[in-house]
């Protein structure tokens, strides 16, 4: 059986949206990074990074959120959770990347710049700018969603379990706030049967360090 490795609030939450969707059997293994089990020998063996998720699936070990669920798609083609047409695919390839470099990024600059690093490090000022540069990207990806149901075709796709999460992320900064259309995504997204934890929720049942 395969197993994920991840944690509440994290980029995890991506991959257990495709497993879900797919019904795939899986055992969700949890790593408390607030306890430092991300930097204990066994899971650096996994994940020499030390980050989360990571999904285990017999000898295959696989980071990074959206390789994973790109992987499970793939494994698990007949779900449609990848679309078979070669130029829907592409473009449910170039809505995932968009969203792990263009939406992404600045959101962890946000974070970095205000919990992450040491309080020596953090620029006031990288957060201004971190915060212009995802409002100016949603806004790209709030006009292509008008209209839309989903990011690509009539279906969740890859690209929606990649991007619904950084959107969320998003508005828990209070960046989505003036996008409609985004808003209305993230409640639709929400509302499926099989759609994993919001941000707010997962963060709220983390269990305390001992």
């Amino acid at each position: 059986m395969m197993k994920l490795y991840g944690l509440g609030p994290t980029r995890s939450l991506r991959a257990l949206w495709a497993l879900q969707e797919l019904d795939a059997e899986f055992e969700f293994v949890p790593v408390n990074l607030l306890a430092g089990e991300n930097r204990r020998p066994d899971f650096l063996r996994l994940n020499p990074a030390g980050k989360l998720p990571v999904l285990v699936d017999g000898d295959l070990v696989l980071t990074e959120s959206a390789a994973i669920v790109m992987y499970l798609a793939e494994k698990y083609g007949a779900k449609g959770l990848m679309p078979a047409d070669l130029r829907e695919r592409a473009r449910a390839y170039r809505w995932s990347m968009f969203a792990v470099t263009e939406l992404e990024q600045p959101l962890w600059r946000i974070a970095k710049h205000t919990f992450l690093y040491p309080e020596d490090k953090r620029l006031p000022e990288d957060i201004a700018l971190a915060r212009e540069e995802f409002m100016a990207m949603a806004a790209i990806l709030e006009r292509h969603m008008d209209g839309r149901e989903f990011i690509v075709g009539d279906k969740i796709t890859i690209a929606d379990c990649v991007t619904a999460y950084v959107v969320d992320w998003g508005n828990e900064n209070g960046l989505v706030d003036g996008y409609p259309n985004l808003k209305a995504y993230l409640e639709r997204m929400y509302a499926r049967p099989k759609a994993p934890q919001r941000i707010a929720e997962a963060l709220a049942n983390l269990q305390p360090v001992a």
